[in-house]
């Protein structure tokens, strides 16, 4: 044991079970410091949307709540990360840094860069697997690239050992035992929303925090999962976990999700596709790592040559506000606003109806949903972008365009989502579609062949 202190830096990983780097702090038996670095100042580092900011508001106050249980306290900090936790070293006399890894390319960087120097300070310095399933250099393809179509990756994965199981939250003989450090006041950092004030809605449709996440994965095994599979593409249904902005904030780690669907519900057909999402969420992230500049670049650079027309900001406007006059692509841009999320199929909707029928460029949709969806992250928001655009990796062919009428008569037969996004919708009040869906979609396609060319 140790008398100088150790720090854990918190990131995307806001709980205390299943924690490695927390695991580790404690086994090491000195003073801790739990940290939480607000840094939109690194070179790279993406500030995060007002959506995610307001998420990430309730989910450090549900941290700290968690850590005053185990006796211990969560410190806050702003700025850039690799100077803050510098500072916090001198400033405690700290002998150890333990975190979770992260995978984007600026993050990588500045944490190699932040381990090295302050191993050549002397301090002990760790990082751990905690936030994905797989390390993405552990899944390769037999020539020893990486993988590029999904099903033969998650075909690797699934041949893979199998994922370690979670680690137990601090009991009580793992007391915290708090190193002294100030700390900022989080409502000092402004993450919630005020030109708009649309918190209202979020606090409505979420609660953000490690008890609503164990909460709600419960729920899902319990209720959901066994229709998981036929009801998932039904936006009128509660048919989806709901999990992804718990698992967005690390409130939940894959390996928690993985092991309780697997010890509950391992043979059914639900279970099976809800797996496969979870590999799919794997697969996003295997991308960035190889692929940094997801959110700006095309995955496929022949998707360079493609002509997108000059942006008219009345047609965007109106897809952002849900003003279209295609009533499932409204309802969802409505959902969206108000609630920060989406149903899975209908953001495939949406975002096939910005791309292929206005020919808006896929980054703008990026941007708008980075800013507005509470579950947003560095990997699933671009790739899932370039994948309906035909631009990113194992993506829709772009002649892959979602009529969505075809698709509100299909999921939505009824009417029951549209009705309660849109209850306008029908009436003389409802404006016209600004596009013809059938000339649209001619136009994307004859766009496409500069990409054939390109490729050719």
């Amino acid at each position: 044991m140790s008398d100088a202190p150790s720090i854990v830096w918190f990131r995307d990983d806001l709980r205390v079970a299943d924690h490695p780097a927390l695991h580790a702090a404690i086994e090491r038996g000195a003073p801790m410091v739990c940290v939480y670095v607000l840094d939109e100042e690194s070179r790279g580092i993406r500030p995060l949307g007002g959506a995610a900011r307001w998420w990430l508001h309730g989910s450090l106050t549900a941290l700290a709540d968690a850590l005053d249980q185990h006796s211990g306290r969560l410190v806050l900090r702003r700025g850039p990360a690799d100077r803050v936790i510098r500072a916090l070293v001198d400033e405690t006399r700290a002998g150890a840094v333990f975190w979770n890894r992260r995978y984007g390319g600026p993050e990588r960087d500045l944490d190699a860069r932040l381990k090295q120097a302050l191993r050549d300070d002397g301090l002990v310095v760790e990082s751990y697997a905690a936030n994905l399933l797989f390390e993405p250099w552990t899944i390769r393809t037999a020539q020893g690239t990486p993988f590029s179509v999904f099903t033969p990756f998650w075909r690797a994965c699934r041949s893979a050992p199998e994922p370690r199981h979670p680690l137990p939250a601090p009991n009580g003989a793992d007391a915290i035992t708090p190193a002294d450090a100030a700390t900022d006041d989080l409502d000092d950092w402004d993450l919630l929303p005020t030109h708009p004030d649309w918190a209202g809605g979020l606090r409505d449709a979420w609660t953000p925090g490690a008890d609503a996440a164990h909460a709600r994965l419960r729920d899902f095994l319990d209720d959901d999962l066994v229709d998981y599979a036929d009801g998932r593409d039904v936006p009128s249904e509660a048919a989806t976990s709901r999990l992804s902005p718990h698992l967005r904030w690390g409130e939940l780690s894959p390996y928690e999700v993985w092991h309780a669907v697997r010890e509950r519900r391992s043979d059914g057909a639900g279970a099976s596709r809800f797996l496969t999402e979870l590999g799919w969420r794997e697969f996003a992230w295997h991308v960035l790592f190889h692929a940094p500049d997801l959110a700006t670049r095309n995955w496929r650079a022949e998707f360079d040559a493609f002509p997108w027309p000059r942006l008219h900001p009345t047609a965007l406007r109106a897809w952002e506000e849900g003003r279209t006059g295609v009533p499932l692509v409204d309802a969802g841009m409505r959902e969206l606003w108000s609630t920060g999320t989406m149903h899975n199929r209908v953001r495939m909707v949406t975002a096939s109806f910005l791309t292929k029928n206005l020919l808006v460029d896929w980054r703008r949709g990026e941007q708008w949903f980075w800013d507005t969806l509470v579950d947003a992250d560095a990997a699933s928001n671009p790739f899932n972008w370039q994948w309906v655009a035909g631009s990113g990796a194992d993506a829709a062919p772009y002649f892959r365009v979602f009529n969505p009428e075809l698709q509100a008569t299909k999921f939505d037969p009824d009417g029951v989502y549209v009705k309660r996004w849109v209850p306008e919708a029908g009436t003389d009040e409802y404006p016209e579609p600004i596009v013809d869906l059938k000339e649209t979609r001619e136009a994307a396609l004859a766009a496409y062949e500069h990409v054939k060319a390109a490729r050719s």
